[in-house]
């Protein structure tokens, strides 16, 4: 498929900038008290903007630190680096994620993990791959054996409560619980079956837009916390393998 073809080859080259800062100085800025944003963010921006630009210039674009620009019913959505907080701190968890929406509807999508060199990809109706190898979820068909991750949003001071009630009713009811700290790679572990489920809330549409296509691709469900559709420019998502999904829907209610 032709963009998601594109998809990987400007995920690999944004993740060439990514590798190029990984132990290198970051100059970082706050954009918020815990929101942070570095070289690597806006360089690898940049870049895969760049590139749109050249090859689609009619295509809109929605972007993490650039935000949105008008096109057609044709739209890129990117997080050049997600996981900057990781990052920083040269903590291994980050990556470049490239999502394609067509007329209101994600198409494909690529997350390219630098420091492991995967590359996770999917288009629908044709699978999902990492590495060129097919993905399938995992087969845990209890929540009570399955290992969930999920994240805390830049706003998380504000729903502390409601956050850590989350946290605290999936460690007792699941194997256990990860943060890994890139929602992106989160839904692409989901993917690949390394952990079975995956929720949070408050996140944007650069940070789910490929992931889900993959998580999907792979035989996985995705919903809003009612198991309701899923729409990345809401603010819910449960992805998971798809046998233990009514079971995290039950225990997010609690919290909706």
């Amino acid at each position: 498929m032709e963009y998601l073809d594109f998809a990987i080859e400007l995920a690999r080259e944004a993740g060439g900038v990514l590798k190029h800062y990984m132990r290198r100085e970051k100059h970082v800025e706050l954009k918020g008290r815990a929101n942070l944003v570095t070289v690597a963010d806006k360089e690898s921006e940049a870049l895969v903007i760049r590139r749109i630009r050249e090859r689609y210039p009619d295509h809109a674009i929605l972007a993490e630190e650039s935000g949105a620009s008008s096109g057609s019913e044709s739209k890129w959505i990117i997080d050049p680096l997600d996981g900057t907080t990781n990052f920083a701190h040269q903590y291994p968890f980050f990556c470049v994620s490239i999502g394609f929406e067509q007329a209101g509807q994600l198409v494909c999508g690529a997350v390219y993990d630098p420091w492991r060199d995967e590359m996770f990809s999917a288009a629908r109706g044709e699978g999902a791959f990492v590495n060129g190898e097919r993905m399938q979820v995992s087969d845990a068909d209890r929540l009570g054996n399955a290992l969930i991750m999920t994240g805390f949003s830049y706003g998380v001071r504000d729903k502390m409560d409601i956050a850590l009630g989350q946290f605290r009713a999936f460690l007792f009811e699941s194997q256990g619980v990860r943060r890994g700290g890139s929602a992106a790679l989160d839904l692409c572990y989901a993917a690949l079956g390394r952990v079975d489920g995956f929720w949070e809330m408050d996140l944007h549409p650069w940070d789910t837009a490929a992931g889900v296509v993959i998580l999907e691709e792979a035989g996985g469900r995705v919903t809003d916390f009612s198991g309701g559709k899923f729409s990345v420019y809401g603010k819910q998502i449960i992805a998971s393998n798809g046998k233990i999904h009514d079971e995290m829907v039950a225990v997010l209610k609690e919290f909706s």
